[in-house]
């Protein structure tokens, strides 16, 4: 054998292991890829899995804000109406405080006694019960 011949089978050698590596590799590769496909099935179910769940959650959570807006909507006027009789009580108390001060003060200037009292409780008491009526019919 000549020198031509023996680097022609070293070729032919080193050509069939480098195709030999190559195989592995791919076989290898397509052992990765199989892999890597099977888990993209199992991800892209389980996704879908957990989006029908969220679908679900959200649904269920529009319906209980929906609920809780009609709830609130319905106590509303309860709230309102609190507050009109707070207001209508604050404006009881001033007046009876404005009334017991006017008797005071003519019971203490006066000094006609018992009877001029009570009817000056009693114009006040009358005249309080008007405009707590004529406030009433303004409201509505």
């Amino acid at each position: 054998m000549t020198g031509g011949g023996i680097a022609a089978i070293i070729a032919a050698i080193a050509l069939l292991i480098l195709v030999l590596f190559i195989g592995l590799v791919l076989v290898n590769a397509s052992k990765t890829l199989a892999e890597i496909n099977r888990s993209l099935a199992i991800i892209t179910r389980d996704v879908d899995l957990i989006s029908h769940e969220a679908e679900g959650i959200m649904a269920n959570a529009n319906e209980l804000l929906e609920d809780v807006n009609g709830k609130v909507a319905t106590i509303d006027p309860l709230f309102q109406a609190v507050a009109d009789l707070s207001e209508s009580t604050s404006d009881l108390n001033q007046a009876t405080r404005r009334l017991a001060g006017k008797v005071n003060h003519t019971a203490k200037t006066k000094k006609t006694g018992k009877v001029a009292t009570a009817m000056n409780v009693g114009k006040g008491a009358v005249n309080l019960y008007k405009n707590r009526q004529k406030n009433k019919q303004e409201v509505k």
